[in-house]
């Protein structure tokens, strides 16, 4: 029988000759989720592997081909539909592995809700999917449970980052080496490792499914990686305690994420508030800082070592396509500046407002014939008075 702490340690340095991962707990954690994938047929959950990057060049797709010769019954797919997906899950699921899952979720995603359902319930067993199928347009169960590995540009939905563990890739640094990934000979390599991986686990699915290993955290966390700390136990050595570590390292990490999420959201709301109050479509930097830090209930007079700066507000609006640009105001001065129009996109998606008018403005009487307006205006204020754009 092989031994399990030896053929875990040959997969972490195999996987970590081709990719740089964010962190030590992050190669731990693909490692032991490579594992689970040749157990997945004796799990209760099929925890998402989220290969995320703020850019191209991180190593997601790299990770994916070393995935795709590592678990069980790999599936690459960048566009599939999902009724491919629905037929080829049963008993026996295969791994599947998405590439450009952006495409899937983001604003290029289309007609793919399916998919999208197909994914959120597949996290855990018991969760089929009901279609009217086949000639005689009979109901049909297809099972969605499946392990998967999706990697994009950008965070995925909350609803598959909450069932995941989260890899958030970097650009290697050019002191970081790895070797090049080479068919011939990587592809081989990366398979015999696979196959002493299904030997060494296929004996002790019934132990694996029996197993209820003591997390270190809980809900929906724990469901998600109790398939990775079980390999971990199944192993011995100091894989246990290096699965928990992960398992916290990496849970934190995302919590903090999480409350920058947060923490951006109530910018964009605090900055929309601060438009308002002006009156103005463009704000220079500097009143805008200004307004922020001297709201008493916000938090952005202490963010920061001193306070929120154009330095730290840039960094917060980058992930929504929003920055500052050059403005001419009175005197032909100039200034960095935010045009309102640059915001509405992120406050139509992240913080809409309510249906009912704003309070303090004046609401024109309305006939049937006169439908109210559906938005508000993006373009300038008409008349001389809005501040000119600096060419």
């Amino acid at each position: 029988m092989e031994d399990g702490t030896a053929v875990l340690d040959e997969l972490r340095a195999a996987i970590g000759r081709y990719v740089v991962l964010p962190s030590e707990e992050a190669l731990t954690a693909v490692t032991l989720w490579v594992a689970a994938t040749h157990i997945q047929s004796v799990l209760q959950h099929a925890p998402r592997l989220a290969v995320v990057g703020p850019t191209k060049g991180c190593g997601k797709s790299r990770l994916l081909d070393v995935l795709h010769e590592t678990v069980h019954k790999p599936m690459m797919t960048v566009n599939t539909s999902p009724a491919v997906v629905f037929r080829v899950i049963g008993k026996n699921p295969p791994t599947l592995l998405v590439d450009e899952a952006d495409t899937i979720f983001g604003p290029k995603a289309g007609d793919k809700e399916d998919l999208r359902g197909l994914l959120n319930a597949g996290h855990q067993r018991n969760r089929p999917a009901w279609r009217i199928s086949g000639p005689e347009r009979q109901v049909t169960s297809f099972p969605t449970f499946a392990m998967a590995a999706l990697a994009g540009i950008g965070d995925l939905p909350d609803t598959i980052m909450d069932r995941a563990v989260v890899l958030r890739m970097q650009k290697r640094k050019p002191s970081e080496r790895i070797a090049a990934f080479r068919s011939r000979d990587s592809v081989p390599e990366l398979n015999a490792v696979r196959d002493r991986l299904g030997a060494w686990l296929a004996s002790l699915r019934e132990t694996a499914a029996a197993l209820v290993p003591q997390m270190p955290v809980e809900d929906r966390a724990a469901d998600t990686w109790e398939p990775l700390v079980t390999v971990a136990d199944l192993a011995g050595g100091d894989w246990p305690d290096r699965a928990r570590t992960a398992c916290l390292a990496m849970t934190r990490s995302e919590v903090v994420q999480d409350g920058q999420t947060t923490l951006r959201t109530r910018l964009l709301r605090d900055i929309r508030r601060v438009f308002d109050s002006q009156g103005t479509d463009v704000l220079r930097t500097q009143d805008m800082l200004a307004a922020l830090v001297q709201d008493a209930e916000g938090p952005w007079a202490e963010y920061g070592t001193n306070g929120l700066n154009a330095y730290h507000l840039g960094n917060l609006l980058r992930d929504f396509g929003i920055g500052s640009s050059n403005h001419r105001f009175a005197k032909g001065r100039q200034a960095k500046a935010y045009a309102r129009n640059s915001f509405l996109d992120a406050w139509a998606r992240y913080c809409p407002e309510p249906t009912q008018p704003r309070p303090g403005h004046q609401q024109q009487q309305r006939t049937a014939s006169t439908p109210p307006p559906r938005s508000l205006p993006i373009g300038p204020p008409s008349g001389p008075a809005g501040p000119a754009r600096s060419r």
